[in-house]
């Protein structure tokens, strides 16, 4: 890509000088007709095999493509995130998880989840956005 790039900011412009063009619509005319077809029989180099190289991507693309935040668990077991407060309820094998470090991701769709690792402690719902105040500063702009 990076070669194509070169090729079409070094070379692209030059020749469109050359060819001195009086308007947008006769460039495009040219470059449509005229410079595509002669880059492609220059550059354009034929696939060894047919079909496609692409693969159908299998992860957990829910999990990617969502926000990821790190934030500490106070002592009443709870954390802070976008003006509100997540309860994180007891678990068989840690009932408190007081000054821990853990990750909430948010989805697309407004849910949250709270993780400690790889485990999963809490998801909520999609909540709407506590309302600000007037004269008060959202955890974004405090600084």
């Amino acid at each position: 890509m990076e070669r194509v790039f070169g090729t079409l900011q070094g070379r692209l412009p030059q020749d469109m000088r050359l060819a001195r063009f009086n308007d947008i619509e006769t460039a495009n005319a040219w470059l449509r007709d005229v410079y595509i077809a002669q880059h492609n029989a220059r550059f354009s180099v034929a696939a060894e095999e047919d079909g496609s190289a692409f693969i159908p991507f299998v992860g957990d693309l829910a999990n990617i493509l969502c926000i990821h935040e790190e934030r500490v668990v106070s002592k009443d077991n709870t954390l802070r995130y976008e003006r509100r407060i997540l309860q994180i309820p007891e678990h068989t094998h840690r009932r408190h998880f007081v000054k821990a470090s853990v990750r909430v991701q948010e989805y697309p769709d407004g849910r949250l989840a709270i993780f400690h690792g790889p485990r999963l402690l809490a998801s909520y719902e999609a909540m709407p956005a506590p309302k600000t105040h007037p004269g008060e500063k959202s955890e974004t702009s405090a600084a």
